[in-house]
């Protein structure tokens, strides 16, 4: 598949883990049952939000995008993965590399701006009680998690047009296990240096924009908390809100890591196994953090298994 031949260009070599054949096959079992729980998690998400009119709320709405989200993007990724590790054949069509990484890169940015409107949600829940739902009204809510989807599609259609416009001199292995931007960089045999730049501006948009606005909406909904005099209160609302934090924590530190550690400074492999983080583990321990921190979510298990 290497040709130097522009014009006969067909595809990518994902080299992944292909150096560590002894690990491919443990890598094989541990992905097909991670993107089973992930698929069966995030189901039972949506389902129940769906099923239980007590989860008709702006909360469980956005918690049902985020599901929907999490399915498509590890989907997006993993059964390509999983035939590749089953086989000697890591390739990929160029076709679907340019797919794989618009809509994986699409959903990355999109869960960004998805978890900053939760922030939104969460202070107004919080901080105004009293007219959470005058302000978080069915209308504004489908109208946020509309922009989320629009605008990080609109990142990522950007983003990928830019990559791929890149000459390559022939060159299609790629030192990773799906089609993402920084390995493409470094197969490029021109300057990058406007396509960092572009990725640096973009990303201040898509992840830091998100990160301030959840750390101002948590500052004063710490605020709040901390004039509750009632410990049983206080639980409560760090119950509400506990989840929400440790899903923004885990992405948002991951993603940083990956996007802003310097090249020089990351191996290769750690690069891939950041990358398996979050793309396959933390797509499938979002369900656990809200189900299991989640009294609603519970009862309304409960409430559906019992009835059936």
């Amino acid at each position: 598949m290497e040709q130097k031949n522009g014009s006969s260009f067909t595809g990518f070599i994902l080299l992944g883990f292909s150096d560590r054949p002894q690990l491919e096959l443990v890598l094989f079992v541990v992905l097909l049952i991670f993107y089973i729980f992930t698929l069966l998690g995030n189901t039972t998400i949506i389902a129940l939000s769906y099923l239980d009119p007590r989860l008709h709320t702006p909360m469980y709405f956005f918690l049902s995008n985020l599901s929907f989200l999490d399915i498509c993007y590890t989907t997006s990724i993993v059964p390509q993965f999983l035939v590749n590790l089953s086989g000697a054949d890591k390739s990929i069509s160029y076709g679907g590399c340019v797919v794989q990484m618009f809509i994986s890169l699409g959903l990355g940015c999109t869960e960004c701006l998805l978890l900053g409107v939760m922030a939104i949600d969460r202070y107004a829940a919080v901080c105004r009680p009293l007219h959470y739902t005058v302000i978080m009204h069915p209308r504004l809510c489908a109208l946020m998690a509309s922009a989320s989807w629009i605008i990080g599609f609109a990142d990522s259609l950007l983003q990928t047009v830019l990559i791929f416009l890149l000459p390559l001199c022939g060159r299609n292995k790629l030192e990773h296990f799906l089609c993402e931007i920084p390995p493409f960089l470094k197969l490029a045999c021109v300057d990058t240096t406007m396509n960092v730049y572009a990725i640096f501006f973009t990303s201040i948009i898509i992840l830091l924009t998100p990160v301030a606005l959840i750390m101002f909406s948590y500052g004063l909904i710490v605020r709040v908390v901390l004039r509750i005099k009632s410990t049983a209160g206080q639980r409560k609302v760090f119950g509400t809100c506990g989840s929400h934090l440790t899903v923004v924590s885990l992405f948002f530190g991951t993603a940083m890591y990956v996007y802003y550690q310097p090249s020089s400074n990351n191996s290769q492999d750690q690069d891939k196994f950041m990358s398996l983080f979050y793309t396959v583990i933390i797509p499938m321990t979002n369900p656990l953090i809200y189900t299991l921190r989640n009294k609603d979510v519970k009862g309304a298990m409960e409430k559906v298994l019992w009835k059936h």
